[in-house]
């Protein structure tokens, strides 16, 4: 098979220095880490040369002046050595119909760019319809052993996402992953699947043939093909779920595992809004969460459309979250509507919400009480939560104590 007639020189030579064409324990040679990835192209770059110079000059001769520790001279040339292992790979995945895309090919996904910079992963093999990685679309994660009504509900949001034109992005994993992305399918929905392991098997699986038949469905990953499960590589996969979509809905997350690791990264790294469905398991870390910035999602199926999920303004305004039972779920007083010159609409909702609070705080803080109590009641974000205590320290609304650190409401007699 003749390699070059499928891959540019440029994404021959990333494959050569990044991918395994067999299983692991049989290379010689490990390919480059993402972040060791990273350096060398980097060092490339400032060279004024391309992966592709490795190919057409001696390599030797362009890596007389590289030095790092962990990866030698030799170790890149014996990768690069791999040319006729790489062409019956391509050969045998291409018979699957999949297709190879690198960080320097137009089709790669904008979105996981702009989010990960240089972390983003060199190569993505998939099927399917490439030009849906720059959909974007809402993300849905969940667990592998997810409820029987968690699973009705998953299902029913696939569905949704389908009916209103928005993409689902998911890990086709069993459980919550599988249940979204085929109750999308089943309406004709847009689907991206990332999957962690088995893109061989999944790409002639006939789960997802329609879907990658009609063009509405896309499956990559960023590991080898044929790769079985890996506990690491399904956890570090979970940052691109979330890093192709526009928003992100968690089902059910337990206290530890993989769908908790990512809800929290995506928290950290501020790549999307992270809405949380209401759970009564006392197991779940669902709450967990949204006391770290998630927000809660409306209850009622039919009370939300997913389109409001996504959009920015209302992401914005739902900063402030409302479980049930919080501080918010209070009826609000018109007469603490004060109006300002600036941005009467924003400033008016912003100054009524602060006050709510320092009303509440009358009864929260009548005793001194911590910031992680406080945390816990209100379930506000920690940084908003931060800046009213900050505030009404300010304003004289309360006192800050410390041994420990807590707040308490000051006599006003």
């Amino acid at each position: 098979m003749n390699v070059s007639s499928l891959l540019s020189p440029t994404a021959q030579a990333t494959l050569l220095l990044t991918s395994y064409f067999s299983k692991a324990s049989s290379e010689t040679a490990k390919p480059l880490t993402n972040a060791e990835w990273g350096r060398f192209a980097w060092w490339l770059k400032e060279k004024s040369a391309t992966p592709a110079d490795l190919l057409v000059t001696e390599p030797k001769a362009l890596l007389q002046d590289w030095h790092d520790g962990r990866i030698s001279t030799e170790r890149i040339i014996e990768l690069l050595n791999r040319g006729h292992s790489l062409a019956l790979a391509m050969e045998r995945w291409q018979r699957a119909g999949l297709w190879v895309v690198t960080r320097s090919d137009p089709e790669y996904p904008k979105r996981l760019k702009a989010r990960l910079k240089t972390d983003c992963p060199p190569v993505l093999f998939g099927c399917g319809n490439k030009a849906l990685l720059n959909t974007g679309g809402l993300a849905v994660i969940g667990s592998r052993n997810a409820s029987e009504p968690d699973l009705a509900f998953t299902d029913q949001v696939g569905a949704k996402a389908a009916s209103e034109g928005i993409a689902v992005v998911s890990g086709g994993a069993r459980g919550v992953d599988e249940t979204v992305m085929l109750g999308a399918v089943r309406q004709g929905g847009v689907v991206i699947g990332v999957m962690a392991d088995s893109l061989l098997k999944a790409a002639t699986s006939s789960k997802w043939r329609k879907g990658l038949m009609d063009g509405h469905a896309v499956l990559v990953s960023p590991f080898y093909p044929e790769a079985g499960f890996s506990a690491g590589n399904a956890m570090a996969r979970n940052k691109y779920i979330y890093c192709l979509a526009d928003s992100s809905l968690v089902i059910h997350s337990g206290k530890k595992g993989g769908t908790l690791n990512g809800a929290e990264e995506n928290l950290k790294q501020s790549w999307v809004p992270l809405w949380v469905k209401q759970t009564t398991d006392k197991d779940a870390a669902n709450a967990d969460l949204v006391a770290k910035g998630g927000r809660w999602l409306d209850a009622d199926m039919q009370a939300f459309k997913i389109a409001d999920l996504i959009d920015n303004e209302s992401s914005l305004a739902n900063q402030v979250k409302e479980p049930i039972g919080d501080l918010f779920s209070l009826p609000a007083q018109p007469e603490l509507f004060a109006e300002t010159d600036s941005n009467p609409e924003i400033e008016s909702e912003l100054v009524d919400f602060y006050q709510l609070f320092t009303a509440e705080l009358q009864r929260l803080a009548e005793k001194p009480v911590t910031f992680d109590a406080l945390l816990e009641i209100t379930q506000l974000h920690k940084s908003q939560l931060t800046e009213w205590l900050k505030r009404a320290v300010d304003d004289g609304v309360v006192k800050k104590l410390n041994r420990p650190v807590s707040y308490q409401i000051k006599n006003m007699k």
